[in-house]
């Protein structure tokens, strides 16, 4: 492996959603802590919008990479601390938005509690009469 002194790692590339877990494997494997990567994306961020303009699309380039650079020389180290959860939750509203998560996080295992401001649950979903396409009772 190569000997350098870095304490710190910038990649300006694309989105960090394909390849972050890769450079922080790289990190890790220097003995650093993951917490020290900063992802500049300078696809969608640059090259994206100035598809038209290749020195606009260049110089917001190396704007975000000088400002990539700036903000990893004052990154920390993140403290990941787990916590023991309670399986509940509370939720606020007995729409269909509401219905629906209490239905998933029941499927999940969690106990639901709820609340709705109506005697009835439904939100506006219990104001009409039929519903399109298919032309059936809304509740």
């Amino acid at each position: 492996m190569l000997d350098v002194n870095a304490n710190r790692l910038v990649v300006a590339s694309c989105t960090p959603k394909t390849h972050e877990p890769v450079f922080k494997s790289v990190l890790e494997s220097m003995d650093l802590d993951s917490s020290y990567l900063e992802f500049v994306n300078i696809r969608e961020h640059s090259s994206f919008v100035h598809r038209n303009d290749k020195e606009g699309a260049q110089r917001t380039a190396e704007d975000a990479i000088k400002s990539g650079v700036a903000r990893a020389t004052v990154l920390e180290k993140i403290l990941v601390k787990e916590v023991d959860i309670t399986k509940k939750a509370l939720i606020i509203g007995g729409g269909v938005a509401g219905l629906s998560a209490g239905i998933d996080l029941a499927e999940e295992g969690f106990e639901v509690y709820l609340v709705e401001k109506s005697p009835t649950i439904g939100g506006k979903m219990a104001m009409l009469d039929r519903t399109f396409p298919t032309d059936d009772c809304s509740i």
